[in-house]
């Protein structure tokens, strides 16, 4: 949107001139079933160091009223974009009253409104991270200028209504005003607000020293029978458990209620004490163990941030990782050492798809240090990345390897008490954990935090005539950073673990030895593995995944991994394997035929189904971005007839079972797999065990779809089944998949030529809109995005611009031509940064699809 930014220069400015004492807001909502605006009411009471002009952020329709002070303020000349102009501050006590008109969203950002279609009835849920608090009440909206908030909302009758203090009991003479309790001081991007009537599930957590903190989950009454609450409740618990004993801190809010909302963007938010959670996260039908180990995370990870984020807050949002980093980080580890945990493998899933992610995204033009530069509100809005997470999270895991588990937490306990309910930066944490490790972080955190860029380990080993080893040393790289990546390479110090693997007699691959210490340099000499000791089978840099870095296998190693990779005995060397063959594929040294044959020679034998389910997904789209395309027909069909026999054979009923009938479905192509596809769907055919539910029905008829097998006629009869909002979503997600170019003309106009769709609902057309078997239909739309995407850019809400850009840019086109028309694209158009950065980061996916395509055409 244009006039909504806010510099780092501006906000630094405004937290030197003022302290807010607190808020009151009243919020008239009782019109929300008709949708357009409603009331808010901002008073705001704050201190100025000296008589100044500053502003307030708000972002409405319509401001009615504005008192400064006891004088009125004319809104038509202090309000523009997103500010009010306060041109007559007092030094020391300030008073100002907003009124203005705000506006409901189908964005999910600020108050969202949804209309569910099995109950008619109206859901509101509020989304502020970062900046859109100012939609719904007039604020400082920058995380350092925390206060306390009192909301006051009238609603419909019979409604709930949930903020980050305990509910009150409804009062005024009908009772619909709600009055809620001030929360203690903190920022305004964490403050909620979830209204409507909403089914809920209440209980308890009881500390070791007795006290209780209530706990309660929401969702729409249309989701209550999927609502597996006591499933919930045991992992909620569990982090309680864990993080008061780590933290040291007791949870610092009066309740914890956790909300299933519709329509959401993100997988969760981290309200104080009210947290909201995507509500696809109530499975409606049969999903693998992989899917309940992510939501666990999630709800772990919005657990740690009523520490990490809520209690303890960033300054300024280049310390983003600070949060991220360390909920996911500390979530990970909960799981993984959580009495009684279902998920103690929880770092196998962590090494195979978060570190994925940020191995990918630090080889983009956008790579950035994890402390990134933010200069303005536009930066962060597309920094919620692979490296704000995963490379972070990934950095703390060998930070914790480098200091010790308990000195890391000691560091943390000290840290919470000294800045509880403050802002902080980068140096204060790393002066508690300097203090209580002993160790001078100053150069590891340069390093590691404050650089860009990947590292490179390869092991150099030289054997006798009998096979002994001789030498052995850990060889470093800083490959160079991508094109346009500001920046130079950095070689880093690194704490690894190298494991030495054997084959038993039982044809399993068993570590035999361990060894664990520090790489720096370029070269690192391991003399305990040069005792004339016999060269192992396999021997795997970075065992344990204690570091961050791309790992490669020696020749001997790499041979024996490709014969034996599901032999393993344990997931997580496994994974390291697999994460490493997937990235020599992305970087075109390992041929997508070859990568295809690895995976199907060892995936029989994986028994970790959340790696079975991203080597899916990898394959996948091996076979559609990196493939040569002469050769890509012949990769599919190898692919798709190894994923029935796998169906067929796999243990019905299981989690392996769902995933290879998910795997098939996505590539059947042949007149017979879409016919088994069709019979399964109408229970003519059938597999011994399968239960062919809600879910898999429409990923099969999606398919069939996208073959032009299935029609509108067969989508609609589907959604008569579902007439659900998932329902609505698959539906238009096929319609649009459909290979027809009225089906793709049609959806595009939705997307790109209206501004009616709600943001899942967009969501869902552009994944069916896009379509690998489909690349000659949406040729014509590349020269259609590069002449639409400034203009949505310019005009919508972040996130619908963000889905359009990202989502519609012409990627499956793996051509020069693509390279130039983008390049002259970024030429002419000289878009914003942030749009920039989502255009070139797509840009080099085509690069490195061209290089990998490349590679696997050689003989």
């Amino acid at each position: 949107m244009p006039g909504t930014n806010l510099t780092r220069e501006e906000a630094r400015e405004r937290a030197r001139l003022l302290r807010v004492e607190g808020y009151e807001i009243a919020l008239d909502i009782s019109g929300a079933p008709e949708g357009g605006t409603f009331r808010s009411e901002t008073v705001v009471r704050f201190e100025a160091r000296e008589a100044a002009p500053t502003f307030i952020d708000l972002v409405a329709p319509a401001v009615r009223e504005i008192t400064l002070n006891g004088e009125a303020l004319d809104p038509e000349k202090v309000f523009a974009d997103s500010r009010i102009a306060l041109p007559q501050l007092a030094a020391g006590a300030n008073e100002l009253r907003v009124v203005a008109d705000c506006a409901y969203t189908n964005t999910g950002e600020g108050l969202h409104r949804f209309v569910d279609p099995v109950d008619q009835q109206t859901y509101l849920y509020t989304q502020f991270e970062v900046p859109d608090a100012r939609r719904v009440f007039a604020c400082f909206e920058q995380p350092d200028l925390k206060g306390t908030f009192r909301f006051t909302v009238t609603a419909p009758r019979g409604w709930s209504v949930i903020s980050n203090s305990p509910s009150p009991e409804p009062g005024g003479a009908d009772g619909t005003v709600w009055e809620f309790e001030p929360t203690p001081r903190i920022s305004s991007y964490i403050t909620a607000l979830v209204a409507g009537p909403y089914h809920s599930v209440h209980s308890s957590w009881r500390g070791p020293d007795g006290r209780s903190v209530p706990l309660a989950v929401y969702c729409r009454p249309s989701l209550a029978e999927h609502l597996d609450a006591d499933a919930i409740f045991e992992v909620t618990r569990q982090g309680f458990d864990w993080f008061e004993e780590k933290f040291d801190f007791p949870y610092p809010f009066a309740k914890y209620d956790q909300l299933f909302v519709p329509e959401f963007n993100a997988g969760a938010m981290e309200n104080a004490g009210a947290v909201t959670i995507r509500d696809q996260y109530l499975f409606r039908s049969k999903v693998t163990d992989a899917a309940y180990e992510m939501r666990a995370e999630t709800i772990l990870h919005e657990l740690a941030h009523m520490w990490f984020g809520d209690l303890v807050t960033m300054e300024w949002w280049n310390d983003l990782w600070l949060n991220e980093s360390f909920a996911t980080y500390t979530s990970i580890a909960c799981q993984a050492h959580a009495p009684g945990s279902r998920w103690p493998h929880s770092w196998t899933s962590f090494a195979n798809q978060m570190k994925t992610w940020a191995y990918r995204q630090d080889q983009l033009p956008s790579t950035h240090p994890i402390m990134a530069e933010i200069r303005d509100l536009d930066d962060v809005l597309v920094n919620f990345d692979g490296i704000t997470y995963a490379k972070g999270a990934s950095v703390l895991k060998q930070l914790v390897a480098y200091v010790g588990m308990d000195e890391f937490f000691r560091g943390v306990q000290a840290y919470f008490k000294r800045h509880a309910w403050a802002n902080t930066t980068l140096n204060d944490l790393l002066g508690a954990l300097e203090q209580t490790s002993g160790r001078d972080l100053k150069t590891w955190s340069k390093k590691w935090l404050e650089t860009a860029g990947i590292n490179i380990l390869r092991p150099e080993i030289t054997t006798d005539d009998e096979g002994m080893i001789v030498s052995f040393a850990v060889r470093q790289e800083a490959p160079a950073l991508p094109e346009g990546a500001k920046g130079e390479p950095v070689l880093r110090p690194h704490r690894i673990a190298i494991g030495l693997y054997d084959l038993g007699e039982d044809g399993r691959l068993v570590r035999t030895d361990r060894i664990e210490l520090d790489v720096d340099g370029e070269r690192t000499e391991v003399p305990e593995l040069a005792d004339g000791r016999a060269r192992p089978a396999v021997v795997l840099l970075n065992d344990d995944d204690l570091s961050y870095a791309k790992v490669r296998l020696d020749p001997e190693s790499l041979a024996m991994v490709t014969r034996h990779l599901g032999d393993f005995t344990d997931s997580l060397p496994r994974a390291l394997c697999w994460a490493a063959a997937w990235d020599m594929t992305r970087d075109g040294e390992m041929r997508t035929r070859d990568y295809l044959e690895l995976v199907l020679s060892g995936i029989g034998k994986e028994s970790d189904i959340g790696v079975v389910q991203t080597l899916h997904r990898q394959v996948k789209l091996a076979l559609d971005l990196y493939a040569a395309p002469d050769w890509r027909p012949a990769g599919l069909e190898r692919w798709t007839g190894a994923a029935l026999e796998h169906l067929r054979a796999a243990e019905p009923g299981s989690d392996h079972q769902l995933a290879w009938a998910r795997a098939f479905a996505a590539t059947a192509r042949t007149e017979e797999q879409l016919a088994l596809l069709s019979g399964l769907l109408d229970g003519s055919r059938t597999v011994d065990g399968l239960s062919v539910d809600t879910e898999l029905r429409w990923a099969f008829l999606q398919r069939l779809a996208a073959m032009g097998v299935a029609g509108k006629a067969e989508i609609d009869a589907e959604l008569r089944r579902d007439a659900t909002a998932a329902g609505e979503r698959h539906a238009a997600s096929a319609l649009a998949a459909r290979p027809t170019a009225e089906a793709k003309a049609e959806a595009w106009a939705k997307v790109v030529e209206s501004e009616k769709l709600p943001n899942a609902v967009q969501e869902a057309v552009i994944g069916g809109f896009v379509q690998a078997d489909q690349r000659e239909l949406l040729a014509p739309y590349a020269e259609k995005y590069f002449a639409a995407v400034q203009g949505v850019w310019e005009s919508r809400s972040h996130e619908m611009a963000q889905q359009i850009a990202v989502g519609l840019y012409p990627a499956l086109d793996i051509s020069r031509e693509n390279l130039a028309a983008t390049d002259a694209w970024l030429e002419s158009a000289r878009p914003s940064a942030a749009l920039r950065r989502l255009v070139l980061e797509n840009r080099a996916g085509v690069e490195r699809a061209l290089k990998a395509q490349a590679a696997d055409a050689t003989a």
